[in-house]
């Protein structure tokens, strides 16, 4: 069972790299160019939307965020196009932090303190 689960995480891996590359590639269809952008920026982002010390929902966002949109954009992209992704992501060996994702998830914290500041305030008035 740890040896399959290695296996997935290895694939998600590899995945997450191959849209990493379908958001450069000229082949990829326009929506599926900006969903890859997005969830290639959350899967690199060096904090996550739900952090991970949180009791089962910071482990949840990770395991079915990811997946969830890798099969949706796997749905969207040309057949050929992902095995030829595939195998180019295979011969990456590091991938960059992301910037953009960090600051996407930073300002949806921001957004949802100042909404929750902002209701609280209006609350106790």
């Amino acid at each position: 069972m740890f040896d399959r689960a290695k296996a997935w995480a290895r694939s998600i891996k590899r995945d997450v790299a191959a849209l990493w590359l379908a958001a450069r590639d000229p082949r990829t269809p326009r929506l599926a160019k900006y969903l890859a952008i997005a969830l290639v920026a959350y899967a690199l982002s060096p904090i996550d939307l739900i952090p991970d010390f949180v009791p089962v929902l910071g482990l949840l966002d990770d395991i079915v965020i990811l997946p969830l949109g890798i099969l949706l954009l796997l749905r969207m992209m040309p057949a050929g196009l992902m095995q030829d992704l595939r195998e180019r992501a295979a011969r990456i060996e590091d991938l960059p932090a992301s910037r953009a994702g960090l600051l996407a998830v930073l300002a949806i914290w921001l957004a949802a303190v100042v909404i929750t500041a902002l209701w609280i305030a209006r609350w106790l008035s």
